[in-house]
């Protein structure tokens, strides 16, 4: 049996040069998660809560502290290991989509997968579940333009999840979205960590998100409090 998937946070600090010294964006940042659980990181715009979700899903370097996911050190690999790693052990969920136009629904969902080769049977065959979890089966052969935001963002979902990853990263899902539709994409979300194990982080300006989270953290001057 698999161990469950864990995330340990230490220490996590970054700056940025700038013409009058470096500026400090990320102080000392401490967190720790397993499988199931779900956080919601709040802050006004300029608190380090996106470089934050970047150095969480590889790809922005730290200065100092470790991100340990499922025991490893991500920054411990070369570059091309580190692909691979982000590839099989974080699902992004962006606000825009970042669909791609010329794929259809299950294209989009398999690219991960196509990202190192041709799609497994098995590949193929979760990808149908999860379209099936989504409500998107019968919109499979559709390109993104023939979808609403809210499929759009649900297919989103769906990608995110086919490499079985142990840490889901949802930069304001709902932000693009209506009321409803935005709570229908909740309600999705919150079944992510208990129905497939993994640990969800979203960054959101929505108080609705934030508190149907599990747990909630607030990024104030570059600092979790």
């Amino acid at each position: 049996m698999e161990s469950p998937h864990s995330l340990l946070v230490e220490h996590l600090s970054k700056s940025y040069p700038t013409a009058t010294g470096p500026l400090q964006v990320l102080h000392d940042i401490g967190l720790e998660l397993s499988a199931g659980d779900s956080l919601a990181i709040v802050g006004p715009s300029g608190s380090g809560k996106s470089t934050l979700l970047q150095i969480l899903g590889t790809l922005d370097h730290p200065d100092d502290g470790t991100i340990t996911i499922d025991g490893q050190d991500p920054f411990q690999l070369n570059d091309k290991d580190l692909a691979a790693f982000r590839n099989q052990k974080i699902g992004f969920i962006f606000q825009d989509h970042h669909l791609l136009p010329q794929l259809t629904v299950t294209e989009n969902v398999l690219v991960a997968a196509l990202a190192i080769g041709q799609p497994s049977a098995e590949q193929r065959e979760r990808c149908e579940s999860l379209l099936d979890a989504v409500s998107l089966a019968d919109r499979r052969g559709h390109l993104p333009s023939e979808l609403s935001g809210g499929e759009r963002e649900r297919v989103a979902i769906a990608r995110a999840l086919l490499m079985q990853p142990a840490l889901i990263l949802a930069d304001e899902p709902t932000g693009n979205l209506d009321r409803r539709t935005a709570d229908s994409v909740t309600e999705l979300l919150l079944t992510l960590p208990s129905d497939f194990g993994v640990i969800l982080i979203t960054v959101t300006h929505s108080d609705a998100l934030a508190a149907a989270m599990k747990k909630r953290r607030e990024l104030e001057d570059g600092r979790l409090v």
